[in-house]
């Protein structure tokens, strides 16, 4: 009985969750289009300022070769089940090295709503805007 009933049940929680997603839709503007996005630039700026939070939302593996020793590293994948980790009083900025799943992490931070852009430039762009004396100026300004 109770099998049967969490199949019977389970529509009506993912109907719950598309609410939420078709909501965050409807509502979208030219400011929500503004608010979404971060290029690295100003990602560098909100950190300075303990106002944001990169999170790398990339695979493991590609988190393991290379990527930011700053911020969270969170796959895809594993987002729904750990947002808990997530602080609550930081804009959270995903990145990956382009855009695609960062986009995808941030609509879903923000269907529940959690503020969050992502990084326009990716992580590509943030470690081109990082490098020599700007990495060390940066990594002082951090401590």
């Amino acid at each position: 009985i109770f099998l049967v009933a969490s199949i019977l049940l389970l529509p009506v929680f993912g109907f719950a969750s598309d609410n939420t997603l078709e909501q965050y839709i409807s509502n979208f503007t030219y400011d929500s289009r503004l608010e979404m996005k971060a290029n690295s630039k100003q990602l560098i700026e909100l950190l300075k300022e303990d106002k944001a939070v990169l999170v790398d939302i990339r695979f493991k593996e590609e988190q393991q070769a290379w990527g930011p020793s700053f911020g969270m590293r969170i796959p895809l994948s594993e987002l729904p089940a750990r947002l808990n980790e997530l602080p609550k009083d930081k804009i959270i900025v995903t990145a990956c090295p382009h855009k695609d799943r960062a986009a995808i992490a941030m609509t879903y931070l923000r269907s529940k709503g959690i503020p969050a852009r992502y990084l326009t430039d990716g992580l590509l762009g943030l470690f081109e805007n990082l490098r020599g004396d700007k990495a060390q100026k940066f990594m002082q300004d951090l401590n």
